[in-house]
């Protein structure tokens, strides 16, 4: 089983930053893609970003240039720098990781529980 865990979310002013991590854990042969998605109350879930193996990066016409997404291969982790962050910008923020488990001939798709981001004067 596969298991993607978030850390960072908060409560920051208009304006500020926060970083959120995922880190994957598991048996884990091959990690594809990893990406951010967040869901704002009473809105569909929606993409933010993501990231490729090999290092190619989409974002959300409404982050980009205030968003980073990076990832260490080496510890299965992907990182969300957000700054200039806006009210709108609240959300829960979940982690989504396509991997390739030990043992398995194909690719699955795996979701963290969500991080909190509030963003409030």
């Amino acid at each position: 089983q596969v298991q993607p865990v978030e850390s960072g979310g908060g409560l920051v002013q208009p304006g500020g930053s926060l970083r959120l991590s995922c880190a994957a854990s598991g048996s884990i042969f091959s990690i594809n893609v990893m990406g951010w998605y967040r869901q704002a109350p009473g809105k569909e879930r929606e993409l933010v970003a993501h990231i490729t193996s090999g290092g190619n990066t989409n974002y959300a016409d409404s982050v980009k240039g205030r968003f980073t997404i990076s990832r260490d291969n080496a510890k299965n982790t992907v990182y969300l720098q957000m700054n200039s962050l806006k009210p709108e910008d609240t959300a829960v923020y979940y982690c989504n990781v396509v991997v390739v488990p030990v043992g398995y001939g194909r690719s699955a798709s795996y979701w963290g529980q969500g991080t909190q981001v509030t963003v409030s004067s």
